[in-house]
């Protein structure tokens, strides 16, 4: 500990620190003036108010320096300070103010204010060891101000954002949901910061992998390196739901595909806001299919699939439809039945055409004459029937191909 009249010359520090304080806030205002020039208003402007916190706070460093020379264990005087300061923080976030410009506010403060302490205390004559106790108490003290003052920006920006989500979530059930009217969506697109877009789409990504039922680590990665900020999210037990605003405005589908590849994304119809219930729809129908490997885009966008969409709407009309019409491939082996139903969708969808049917399934023009043969002589003149040509091309166009549990009876359920 310092000596008594060591004590006595840092307590008489006080009302000469204090002389200079509008000396110390001049120049503080100065430097600020260029790069934050909120400050010396500020300061200008709260000037009174400035002068009584820095008396309290003039006195509270010197008797922290007379108490622990060592600064063993250097804190506020109270938790009043913490709380000042980290509401000064919260102000700054309210305020939409950067916080940087406010710590660089409190060092040019702090540099500045040294400088006039240690010139006072030279001229005093205090002893190398409150000299530094000293130094150490003013920068102790300014740094645990910063961080209290960070503390509250963050916690604000966090207690901001929680209530932000929260509102963008509550608009996306609303958004989803069939209550929307008009009105209230714009009451809580309002108070969610969301901007109402002419039209929107749903995209789904599952949050299961398929291999070992453990929840998806791309979709983490996607969320914070992807999605933009003008996306909807919800969380469903099931699903991660995004609402995307206008996906159809120019360059905007190849970011979509750039940003959602690799997690098996479904992007839904794009539709009028009053139409999204309906994407959802769709949307979910295409994770199914997706599910069950019938489609296989990644990432998937049901308006290039709405053919197939169609087809697998309902499975078990579609059991039956396959049952029926390919009910005279039913009894041939495995390995025949799959040639020719191949074979027979080729050729529907060439609309005849055997050269391009031989292209498709690389093999010879012959071969592909010798399969028609046989489906002519299994299917008769019924190949010849337009209707009955239609009900083929559904049944085999847009799915895998046939198999034993396609035709048989359990397919039906």
């Amino acid at each position: 500990m310092p000596a008594e009249d060591d004590r006595l010359r840092l307590h008489e520090l006080i009302p000469a620190i204090l002389a200079r304080l509008p000396l110390i806030l001049a120049e503080v205002g100065e430097l600020l003036a260029e790069q934050h020039p909120d400050y010396p208003v500020f300061l200008a402007g709260e000037l009174d108010g400035v002068v009584v916190a820095a008396d309290g706070f003039v006195s509270w460093l010197v008797g922290l320096a007379e108490r622990d020379p060592l600064m063993r264990a250097p804190e506020l005087m109270s938790g009043v300070e913490q709380a000042l300061f980290e509401e000064i923080g919260r102000t700054h976030w309210q305020q939409q103010r950067d916080v940087t410009s406010l710590l660089a506010a409190y060092r040019t403060g702090a540099a500045v204010a040294w400088r006039h302490v240690a010139d006072t205390a030279l001229r005093f004559g205090v002893p190398a060891e409150s000299f530094a106790a000293l130094a150490a108490a003013l920068f102790t003290a300014v740094d645990q101000l910063s961080s209290a003052s960070l503390r509250g920006y963050l916690r604000a920006q966090a207690s901001a954002g929680c209530a932000r989500e929260r509102l963008r979530e509550e608009l996306a059930e609303l958004l989803l949901s069939d209550r929307s009217d008009t009105v209230v969506i714009r009451a809580a697109a309002v108070q969610a910061g969301w901007s109402l877009p002419q039209q929107a789409a749903v995209v789904l990504i599952a949050p299961k992998n398929e291999q070992n039922n453990e929840p998806n680590n791309e979709i983490g990665r996607v969320l914070h390196d992807h999605l933009e900020d003008s996306w909807l999210q919800l969380r469903r037990p099931q699903m991660l739901v995004v609402i995307v605003p206008d996906p159809s405005g120019p360059g905007r589908r190849k970011r979509l595909a750039t940003a959602l590849r690799g997690v098996a994304a479904v992007v839904g119809t794009t539709v009028p806001l009053d139409r999204l219930p309906a994407s959802m729809g769709l949307a979910e129908l295409a994770v199914r299919l997706q599910q069950a490997h019938v489609l296989s885009d990644d990432p998937l966008f049901v308006d290039e699939h709405l053919a197939a969409m169609v087809v697998h709407g309902d499975h078990r009309l579609l059991a039956a439809l396959r049952q029926q019409y390919l009910a005279p491939l039913a009894q041939l082996p495995g390995c025949t039945r799959d040639r020719l139903s191949e074979t027979l969708r080729s050729w529907l969808m060439h609309m005849g055409h055997r050269k391009a049917v031989a292209e498709e399934l690389h093999v010879h023009p012959q071969t592909v004459r010798y399969r028609l043969g046989r489906l002519r002589e299994l299917f008769g003149s019924a190949l010849d029937e337009p209707a009955t040509r239609a009900a083929l091309l559904l049944a085999l166009a847009w799915g895998p191909a046939v198999s034993d549990e396609t035709v048989s009876e359990e397919a039906l359920g």
